[in-house]
């Protein structure tokens, strides 16, 4: 079973940015698919971002393209979460998943889950 830690939350401004970081243990990371889910205030949890192995390429949910962009580096065993121009609608906690058969963006998609970080965005 893999383990999943989350860093890098934090308060910001609108307009400004963040990084989030996943650090991945336990099993070998090139073999699971990896996605960022965000739980707004009040809501359920909902998709941001996953790669795919298979294709080579990253998805992202409409309301963070362009803003944010996801990247893994195989080397450190970590995925990041950069994420730009952020605005209060963007305030959750956001949590790291893993599955090594993941193919939708759906949170029961994903098998294994970090604890979460929090994102503040003030306007």
């Amino acid at each position: 079973q893999v383990q999943l830690v989350e860093s890098g939350g934090g308060s910001v401004q609108s307009g400004g940015s963040l990084r989030l970081s996943c650090a991945v243990s336990g099993d070998s990371f090139n073999n699971y698919e990896m996605g960022w889910f965000r739980q707004p205030p009040g809501k359920e949890r909902e998709f941001v971002a996953r790669d795919n192995r298979h294709y080579g390429r990253q998805y992202y949910a409409d309301s963070v393209k362009g803003r944010f962009t996801m990247s893994r580096d195989n080397a450190k065993n970590t995925v990041a979460l950069q994420m730009n121009n952020l605005k209060p609608e963007d305030t959750a906690v956001y949590y790291c998943a893993a599955d090594r058969t993941a193919w939708g963006f759906a949170p029961t998609d994903f098998g294994s889950w970090g604890q979460g970080t929090q994102v503040t965005v003030s306007s």
